[in-house]
């Protein structure tokens, strides 16, 4: 019984759909006729069905332009933050250390101080997940109880394991003021150590760290642009 309704329908929508089709044909041909001769219809029926193929095509194209743009976005930022782009001509390219994190300097900072094993460092940094398009989890300004947009320093002794063991030996070497970027694979990382510190501080980055942690499939590759504010 339900096959035949079903059926019935089905033949009833073509109907349907047959008188409207012609329906709108027999108003097209009385307007052609109202506006002149057959000559001029013809060429208006021509300028219509090309009008027609233009919305159309625009319509297809508009819907996939934004689509388009958007990855075009999301490329850009990838290699804005990622390890695999050839660097621009002039800059040094990443070095990559014996535990697999790349690091690449943007400034040297000053000083005689690096830091070493028990350094007292306090960096200002974000932390961008390379899995998804350089998002960010992590990001000192974050962690700003005074509302003024200054955030509080990561602050941390290095060798003292509460920190990414991949984070700290990428910060081996830095001077007070320098700035470096340290990508560090999972095995280093977030993959291996996920109670370690950097932690995220909002509920937004929290959720993104998360989705790629608890994703075994996922890269769980990060990378860190950091400051050091202080060293001693």
């Amino acid at each position: 019984y339900n096959t035949v309704a079903s059926l019935d329908m089905t033949r009833l929508h073509q109907q349907l759909l047959y008188i409207a089709v012609l329906a709108a044909a027999l108003l097209s041909a009385d307007a052609l006729s109202i506006i002149g001769s057959s000559d001029t219809a013809h060429k208006l029926h021509v300028t219509k069905s090309t009008s027609r193929r233009n919305f159309i095509q625009f319509g297809l194209v508009g819907a996939a332009t934004p689509t388009l743009a958007a990855n075009a976005a999301v490329d850009a930022q990838f290699k804005e933050v990622g390890q695999q782009e050839r660097p621009p001509e002039g800059e040094t390219p990443f070095s990559t250390l014996s535990n697999g994190v790349q690091i690449k300097d943007f400034r040297q900072g000053s000083g005689a101080e690096t830091v070493q094993n028990g350094s007292r460092v306090e960096l200002t940094m974000k932390g961008r997940l390379l899995n998804l398009n350089g998002v960010i989890f992590y990001d000192t300004k974050s962690n700003d109880p005074n509302g003024f947009g200054e955030g509080t320093p990561l602050q941390f002794t290095v060798g003292d394991k509460s920190v990414l063991p991949g984070l700290e030996s990428g910060l081996v070497g830095m001077k007070k003021g320098g700035i470096r970027r340290i990508i560090v694979p999972a095995e280093v990382g977030y993959g291996a150590f996920p109670g370690l510190e950097p932690q995220p501080l909002t509920e937004v980055e929290r959720r993104a760290l998360d989705s790629v942690v608890k994703n075994p499939r996922r890269d769980q590759t990060v990378m860190f642009d950091c400051k050091v504010e202080r060293l001693k």
